[in-house]
């Protein structure tokens, strides 16, 4: 017993004799031991964090003060009728409301891209940059339909960011969100990163507020209140969308992995039209009426599913009656997208513009054909 005492006292030596060699740097292995070390520490810069360095300073915070009206909420809103309001007035009032988002510079004159409802119908706009300076910003156009809007600040030589093609995305790929959420850019005068991957593409959503969102690109990188309009890039540092909307918790705010950007190829027609006229043209119509399948009305048609949209009535003289549709005929498809229902069908009419020739895939008597249509100014 005595001896194994004597031999641990020996070893226990030997390890505090051992740290002190490589405390004084007596150890022969102690270079090799911090080159590990020091390539450890390379190791931590990679293709994400060299990308977000490089895009970082031309994202911003945008903050706007809109003005909107707002019903009195001491007043019944049974005297909202007009009846009651030739006695007792207008009861509604107009409200500052300030609001935050974020964006991205595209040029280095000042252009810069974001959602229409974080600032499109903005009365004040404040854009705030990396290195802290404030601006105020003007609209140069807006579009709700596609919630694009282009703003513009007065400087020059600006960092600005090189937009990508978002049909050149992989599923599964990298993306990197980066934004204002909650107004912290504010605080720090620095984007907040997330990063995720490329969960899906072309996908249609429900409309909101009038917004139509087709095509989407879904991510699960982190995107929450105050993130709508920053760029979603890719492991290079191509802009391939505008972060958007998001699927959330019951709150309301917080992110679960179903995040929503508007592919930039998208956006950068927008924005031409936008430069050049101040507005999208979509001042067209159809003539034709619609109405959703239900499951009666597929049997009756002996159709395979409920998808698409079948025609109730057709206007005389409209584009549609030219175009030679009937009543109960179904539409499956316009252009290379596929119609599910009737707001579907109103969204992707949303993607055309006045006067353009749209191709319908229909299908009437159990067999597919395809009309033509010119999208005529509304009368």
């Amino acid at each position: 017993m005595k001896n194994k005492v004597i031999l641990a006292t020996v070893m226990f030596l030997v390890v505090i004799s051992s740290g002190i060699f490589l405390l004084n740097g007596n150890n022969p292995d102690e270079k090799t031991v911090y080159e590990n070390s020091e390539s450890l520490a390379s190791d931590r810069e990679n293709i994400i964090t060299k990308t977000v360095a490089t895009v970082s300073p031309a994202v911003v915070g945008i903050n706007v003060t809109e003005v909107r009206q707002v019903n009195n909420p001491f007043f019944n809103p049974f005297f909202n009728d007009p009846f009651f309001q030739q006695f007792f007035g207008d009861q509604s009032y107009s409200q500052e409301v300030k609001g935050l988002g974020s964006g991205f510079l595209i040029s280095k004159d000042g252009y810069i891209l974001t959602n229409d409802h974080v600032a499109g119908n903005a009365k004040k706009i404040t854009v705030t940059l990396t290195d802290g300076r404030h601006y105020e910003a003007k609209v140069v156009g807006t579009d709700k339909v596609s919630d694009v809007c282009l703003l513009k600040i007065d400087e020059n030589k600006l960092p600005f960011l090189k937009l990508g093609n978002s049909n050149d995305i992989i599923i599964g790929e990298w993306s990197i969100a980066l934004g204002n959420p909650f107004g912290l850019f504010d605080v720090n005068d620095q984007p907040t990163v997330t990063v995720g991957v490329i969960s899906a593409k072309n996908m249609n959503l429900e409309p909101v507020d009038e917004r139509f969102y087709l095509n989407m690109i879904q991510t699960d990188a982190a995107i929450n209140g105050g993130n709508s309009g920053g760029p979603l890039v890719n492991s290079v540092g191509d802009v391939i969308g505008m972060n958007t909307i998001i699927y959330s918790t019951g709150s309301g705010k917080g992110s679960i992995g179903l995040g929503f950007a508007i592919p930039i190829n998208k956006v950068k027609k927008i924005v031409d039209e936008l430069k050049l006229k101040g507005e999208i043209d979509r001042n067209f119509y159809t003539g034709l009426g619609v109405q959703d399948i239900d499951e009666k009305i597929a049997a009756y048609f002996k159709l395979q599913n409920a998808r698409g949209v079948i025609v109730n009535s057709v206007m005389k003289n409209s584009p549609a009656e030219k175009a030679g549709f009937k009543s109960g005929d179904v539409i499956l498809a316009l252009g290379d997208f596929k119609v599910s229902n009737r707001n579907n069908l109103l969204g992707i009419l949303q993607e055309y513009r006045t006067g353009q020739t749209v191709e319908f895939t229909v299908l009437r008597d159990e067999e597919k054909i395809k009309f033509e249509m010119e999208l005529e100014r509304r009368k």
